[in-house]
């Protein structure tokens, strides 16, 4: 056995005790092995019988000794609630815990894996499996299917108890349910979202499956999806720590050869691999957006955005699709070069200027040929990424519209108008929601400086929704919108080529 070799067995029969010790009960002079309940809510009765006084209510995938059998029910001892007595044997699987019991215990947790509502009874088993199997078996083959199986409940659960209904019985269901995970040292994290908690599994029966060598393909996909949800990144990191997570799932990514996958799951990876790195570049453009690493990043997650093929998308990944076309879209003009600003001729049309602001801040000046950035038309601060390249004036001189992206896949539109009193700048936003996903485009001028055309998409407290709209400058009021782009004569003879070819909207 080489060294390498002989390391790798090590980590993974340390993974084995860890997650299988602690629910594994210390087995008395008289015990008969261990059972895994299997039905939830299951009763712990004082005596062998119906009518018995209940000890306990027992879910599925907690783990009991066996210590005798009396008619149609099992003598247990709980060891989790250091009490003992009598449950029905159908209500249990008896589990010997040996090497011999490792293929059958193996058998029955891939059914498993397959079944919605069945992760605490999943994760027993798995644990169950992790304690009886050889370190050899758990470095090989079986191993990694272990582990892919233990993550796949874990996060499979989560997802259940993200979108529980308060005060439903089924939360009283997940909470035991994730009670009985956390009893076999599965971990989980908890985020504040919107009013909503958001559950979300730590990830290490994953990690440890993507350090095996055997793990193949489907595996690798299955796990860096799971460590890799936005939803579960901390909404509390700072900028900076926030950052070194899309790096690092920059770099996970990269660990699935998508040659060999399905369609469904390779589109999957490309999917989450374009949402990342939109929100690289993002994340590289608020630090410097001259860097050509922004570009690179943009250019990067429009790729792999375009490498989808919508023939293999099923149904319930339309949401995932979406998501991630706002992300890039966002980040779109990234891979456009700003023009360099030139002097103006008297009576020329407005130009934007970008200087620094307060730490963090990039101020937009509008200048013409009789307003320097010393005196400009307009002055106006954000802390977003201000995308130069995209401004755009209308012909009759009077509005601009400009690209800003005040936070990852969410990006507004500013249009810089002028009125009676002077210029004013007014924000559009991809929706009146909570900031989640969304664009808001500029996609061409209405002749006679009254009207423009935008597209807006976004997801916004569960929904989404994409429109494209006849907007009136003043006040930015919608005269007319539409979820279908011929629908709107003035749409298909006044929008603009360039953003008709380069837009994701269309798609």
């Amino acid at each position: 056995m080489n060294a390498s070799f002989a390391t790798l067995l090590a980590a993974v029969a340390s993974a084995a005790v860890t997650v299988a010790a602690e629910a594994a009960p210390q087995p008395s002079p008289g015990a008969q092995g261990s059972a895994i309940v299997v039905q939830d809510q299951a009763s712990l009765r004082a005596a062998p019988r119906d009518g018995a006084q209940q000890q306990a209510s027992l879910w599925q995938g907690e783990v009991l000794e066996v210590r005798g059998e009396r008619l149609d029910y099992l003598q247990v001892w709980d060891h989790k609630r250091e009490r003992g007595g009598f449950i029905r044997a159908s209500d249990v699987r008896r589990v010997a815990l040996t090497e011999a019991d490792g293929p059958a215990l193996l058998a029955v947790m891939r059914f498993v894996q397959d079944t919605p509502g069945a992760e605490a009874l999943g994760i027993g088993l798995t644990a169950a499996y992790l304690q009886a199997a050889p370190a050899k078996a758990l470095a090989g083959v079986e191993g990694a299917q272990a582990f892919d199986a233990l993550g796949t409940f874990a996060d499979r659960l989560a997802r259940r108890a993200s979108v529980a209904v308060p005060g439903k019985a089924s939360g009283a269901v997940l909470s035991a349910h994730l009670d009985v995970a956390n009893g076999y040292g599965v971990r989980f994290a908890t985020y504040e979202v919107e009013g909503r908690m958001q559950v979300c599994y730590e990830g290490e029966a994953f990690r440890r499956l993507l350090a095996m060598p055997v793990a193949d393909a489907e595996q690798r996909a299955r796990a860096v999806l799971a460590l890799t949800r936005p939803e579960c990144i901390n909404p509390d990191l700072p900028a900076h720590e926030r950052a070194k997570v899309t790096a690092w799932q920059a770099e996970v990514l990269e660990r699935v050869d998508v040659a060999g996958l399905p369609g469904y799951l390779r589109n999957r990876v490309q999917m989450r691999r374009a949402s990342v790195w939109g929100t690289a570049a993002f994340q590289q453009a608020r630090r410097n957006a001259a860097d050509p690493a922004v570009a690179a990043a943009a250019a990067r997650a429009l790729t792999e955005f375009t490498g989808v093929n919508k023939v293999d998308l099923p149904d319930e990944d339309q949401s995932a699709y979406n998501d991630a076309a706002m992300r890039v879209s966002a980040v779109r003009w990234a891979l456009v070069p700003a023009a360099t600003p030139v002097a103006t001729a008297a009576g020329a049309r407005p130009t934007l200027l970008t200087e620094p602001g307060a730490p963090g801040e990039t101020c937009v000046l509008l200048v013409d040929a009789q307003h320097s950035a010393k005196a400009p038309l307009l002055r106006r601060c954000t802390y977003g990424v201000v995308w130069t390249a995209s401004a755009s004036t209308n012909r009759e001189g009077t509005a601009v519209a400009l690209a800003v992206q005040p936070m990852e896949g969410w990006r507004e539109l500013w249009v810089l108008r002028k009125t009676d009193g002077g210029w004013l700048a007014d924000v559009l936003p991809p929706a009146a929601a909570t900031p989640e996903t969304g664009v808001a485009e500029w996609a061409g001028w209405v002749p006679g400086g009254q009207q423009m055309l935008v597209a807006r998409e976004a997801r916004g407290q569960g929904r989404y929704r994409k429109s494209f709209e006849v907007v009136r400058l003043e006040g930015l009021t919608t005269e007319r919108v539409t979820g279908d782009v011929a629908a709107l004569p003035l749409f298909q003879r006044w929008q603009d080529p360039a953003w008709k070819r380069e837009t994701l909207s269309l798609r």
